[in-house]
């Protein structure tokens, strides 16, 4: 694409000539929330990939007419705007429930679709130009970083011409549909994997089944693996035949330790090298840092653990790699990797009970985590979950790499259009291939 067809303009020329609308939200009180209405969308649920709507809050079904002015809109670019988070950027689906927009969020709208397209913003917001200027004004004061409404329209933009900006919003949008296409994909697997292993480990269904005098829905061989009864234990009732001991019998465990800071790097040198929560994602680790003085390790497919603020979350390794102070890996002594990792989201009321006594920080170390009490299913059983499950949790690797593989090439093929550097025809070439 040719510079020249870029046209240089302003937020502000844009808004005066109708062709953009900008606005930030609404300012609830304590007492509007709580009700089953609108949801109104504050900016931690906001990330640079996706709207999380897990836990948020709702307003009041009667207050629908008073905060409508400040509903999102599909095709809506959004920005957080307060804090440390500030510049966070998302868009607005047509899958997404109605939301309110809160105080901490702006909306960029396109009121003009022949002037600018809705998807070309949503990825301008990620690009050079846009992220450049947002640096510019966090340096230019010592407060916390805040990008108001009037910083937004002083906000310069190059617009191609409104064709390529909306080939460019099909070349980035296909490429982020199939990525979260993957994630919930991934999101159902992962339902089933824990729906199993709650059935199985927690609420011993098929032993109930069995002595209620019930068909466990399970074929014959596999059944006969579940005794027929719940006896008492320490933790409640058990299935029968199966010991209750400590995570220290069940599992090999490796509390992470962090090697000197000279030996780490960002070019690839050694293993990678994961430090603690900031590390994690939904299921697998993100690698950032690589270490070539490693003295502790996690092999593929051990579970990994946060074992300092915050205590317990739990991702999964996908390589071999070195883990840091902030972190310990399991694998169940039987070598399953599925049931590993589930027992360990399992554990999260106890993990939380370190999180809340730590005197500075949440912690929990070696002898606490191996004194953990647990129940000791039969081997057999737990071969079976693992036969089970591997191929659920084959298949959510695989979509997660290549989930990973597309993200890649949208970031990088991204900063080329909005810039003009990549010719629209070659970049759909290239996305195509990635697909």
């Amino acid at each position: 694409m040719a510079g020249e067809l870029f046209q240089q303009t302003t937020f502000a020329e844009l808004i005066s000539e109708g062709a953009l609308e900008i606005g930030d939200g609404y300012r609830a009180k304590n007492e509007e929330l709580g009700g089953d209405g609108l949801i109104f969308l504050r900016a931690g649920h906001v990330s640079d990939t996706r709207i999380d709507f897990d836990g948020v809050e709702r307003f009041r079904a009667e207050l629908e007419p008073r905060v409508r002015s400040k509903l999102a809109r599909p095709g809506d670019a959004v920005v957080t705007t307060k804090g440390n988070s500030t510049g966070r950027t998302t868009f607005v689906s047509r899958s997404m429930p109605p939301f309110v927009y809160s105080p901490h969020l702006s909306y960029w709208r396109s009121r003009d679709r022949n002037r600018i397209e809705g998807g070309f913003l949503r990825y301008w917001s990620k690009g050079p130009e846009f992220t450049e200027q947002l640096a510019g004004m966090k340096a230019s004061t010592d407060m916390a970083p805040y990008l108001s409404l009037i910083d937004q329209r002083r906000l310069h933009i190059s617009l191609p011409p409104v064709a390529h900006q909306r080939a460019i919003a099909r070349i980035l949008g296909t490429l982020d549909d199939k990525i979260e296409l993957n994630r919930r994909m991934n999101e159902t697997l992962e339902a089933m994997a824990r729906a199993l292993f709650k059935s199985w480990f927690v609420h011993f269904d098929p032993v109930r089944a069995k002595a209620e005098g019930r068909d466990p829905g399970l074929p014959k061989p596999l059944a006969d693996l579940f005794p027929a009864r719940l006896v008492d234990s320490e933790l409640g009732e058990t299935p029968e035949g199966w010991e209750v001991g400590c995570v220290d019998d069940e599992f090999a465990l490796t509390m992470g330790q962090s090697p000197p800071g000279d030996t780490y790097n960002e070019i690839g040198e050694g293993l990678p090298f994961y430090q603690g929560r900031a590390d994690f994602g939904s299921r697998f680790p993100t690698r950032r840092v690589y270490c070539t003085a490693a003295t502790r390790l996690a092999r593929a497919g051990d579970t990994l653990i946060s074992v300092r603020a915050p205590v317990g979350d739990i991702n999964m390794a996908t390589e071999n790699c070195a883990i840091g102070r902030g972190v310990a890996a399991a694998r169940h002594r039987s070598g399953s990797r599925s049931y590993s990792y589930q027992f360990m989201l399992g554990l999260e009321e106890v993990f939380a009970r370190f999180e809340a006594e730590g005197t500075v920080f949440g912690s929990i170390g070696k002898k606490d985590f191996h004194a953990i009490s647990c129940a000791k299913p039969l081997r057999t059983v737990i071969a079976e979950f693992e036969t089970t499950l591997s191929p659920v949790d084959s298949r959510i690797d695989v979509t997660e790499r290549e989930s990973r593989t597309l993200a890649a090439l949208r970031d990088a093929l991204l900063p080329k259009l909005i810039s003009g550097e990549l010719r629209v025809e070659d970049a759909e070439r290239v996305a195509a291939r990635g697909l």
